[in-house]
């Protein structure tokens, strides 16, 4: 039998399979897809409880919190993208049908937290010095301090469980992260009360108690994380906390090498919207109010396309580990797709609905604050869809450990073009607001741009 003869009777259904294919990978996305977002969307309803219950002591308090997150998130985000590694690696693994390997890696992840949390620590610990070197009221910092104080225990276990996280992810199964992040939110909002206010005999802590009411919660999280990892299917079978005190430097050596620049490139990422907020406070109060309005919708409208990216991470991931190029291909376009249909949508709702968007905050739209907020979301449609295809593209590759050339793209993306943009249009073309969301804009949509080209072009070369 000849070459020819062999690859004849597959001929006639070479039509029907790439759109079979296209469909599966669809369903196998949203499969993860649709817990992980819910899950990020759990996190900002935990955030948005906090603050609600903070406000009534206050704007003082207000203030207080939001400067505390700013502190705190800067720690975390180093940390998170750390952790982040723990995913690709157990996908590959899982493609591979490697266990051995998949315990490895969330062992060197869970170790990679411990030695990391003392330092991580100690920013949160010292964000009262920090916000006075800034120029922050003394008062002011004084109460973020006391909520950075009951924060800042809480973020070894929350690293822990994003570890855990990834791993399930990678397993195909992360209902069980979602299941404990809709019991946390009702129990985040129950212990924020008794603490902050000192309900049903208990103390009244105030700001620390509220920092420590999340402490509580992250460390509960994570145990139930660990429950079900030793304890339940599928996660059992793959004993993976066996020998949990062996440590895998050569494999902590790769966790980190594909780590440390994720964490860099979220703090990049982080960094130039810190900097637009000092930008907008240059402006006017005006425009540094209508930002932190717009930026909250783009922030929760990216929690779903954050959720695509990590299962981007993982379908590639296994596509990787079986060495399967073609698959590697669909799963990278399809969760790309996936996110810009997604943001397409709710952008054109936020463009329709900008005004009354506005006003759920404000009170009345007609105000120059109110206008300026609805003029930023309708600059945001082209943001908003550029930061969705960012983010699943970066998730899709580091499902391939590629992250170092994207933190290149990074830097060159969102300051070198972004922030020079921004400062330059709102400054010198005198555009404002508008010029910072116009220079937020193009810096994303370039990479975006960037990284789609380098998708296309690992995904070439594995085919080849």
């Amino acid at each position: 039998m000849t070459c020819i003869d062999k690859v004849e009777p597959a001929a006639p259904a070479a039509v029907a399979v790439p759109r079979n294919l296209l469909t599966a990978e669809l369903a196998e996305t949203l499969k993860l897809a649709v817990p992980l977002a819910l899950t990020q969307l759990g996190q900002i309803a935990m955030m948005t409880t906090d603050l609600a219950f903070i406000g009534r002591l206050g704007s003082e308090s207000v203030a207080a919190a939001a400067l505390a997150h700013t502190v705190y998130f800067v720690s975390f985000t180093i940390g998170m993208g750390m952790m982040s590694a723990v995913s690709p690696l157990a996908a590959q693994a899982f493609g591979a049908r490697n266990p051995h390997m998949m315990r490895r890696a969330l062992r060197v992840g869970l170790w990679a937290g411990f030695f990391m949390v003392l330092p991580l620590m100690a920013l949160p610990f010292h964000g009262e010095r920090i916000l006075l070197a800034l120029g922050q009221t003394p008062a002011t910092a004084h109460l973020a301090q006391q909520y950075l104080s009951g924060l800042g225990w809480g973020i070894l276990p929350a690293l822990w469980f994003i570890a855990l996280r990834g791993f399930m992810s990678a397993v195909n199964r992360p209902e069980p992260v979602l299941w404990i992040t809709l019991a946390a939110i009702p129990a985040n909002a129950l212990l924020v009360y008794l603490l902050l206010y000192g309900k049903w005999g208990m103390p009244e802590l105030r700001m620390f108690g509220a920092g420590l009411a999340t402490t509580l919660v992250n460390l509960g999280t994570f145990l139930a994380g660990v429950w079900f990892a030793a304890r339940r299917r599928p996660f059992r079978k793959y004993h993976v906390f066996a020998r949990v005190w062996r440590i895998d430097w050569p494999l902590m050596g790769k966790l980190v090498a594909v780590g440390a620049p994720i964490s860099l490139s979220f703090l990049l990422e982080y960094g130039l919207f810190g900097a637009a907020g000092l930008l907008m406070g240059l402006i006017s109060t005006t425009a540094l109010a209508a930002h932190q309005i717009a930026l909250q919708i783009a922030a929760i409208l990216f929690m779903v396309p954050f959720g695509i990216s990590m299962a981007a991470t993982v379908r590639v991931g296994q596509a990787v580990g079986r060495r399967d190029a073609d698959q590697v291909r669909r799963a990278g376009y399809v969760a790309v797709a996936l996110s810009g249909i997604f943001m397409s949508v709710m952008t054109l709702a936020v463009i329709l609905a900008r005004f009354e968007i506005a006003e759920l905050f404000l009170g009345e739209a007609s105000d120059t604050t109110g206008q300026l907020t609805a003029a930023l979301l309708m600059i945001g449609a082209t943001f908003f869809i550029a930061d969705g295809v960012q983010t699943t593209t970066a998730g899709a590759l580091r499902g391939m450990n590629d992250t170092q050339v994207p933190l290149l793209f990074a830097t060159i993306s969102y300051w070198l073009i972004g922030f020079a943009s921004a400062c330059a249009l709102a400054f010198w073309i005198r555009l404002g607001a508008a010029g910072v969301w116009i220079g937020l804009s193009l810096g994303t949509a370039v990479y975006a741009t960037l990284l789609i080209l380098r998708f296309r072009l690992l995904a070439s070369r594995m085919a080849i």
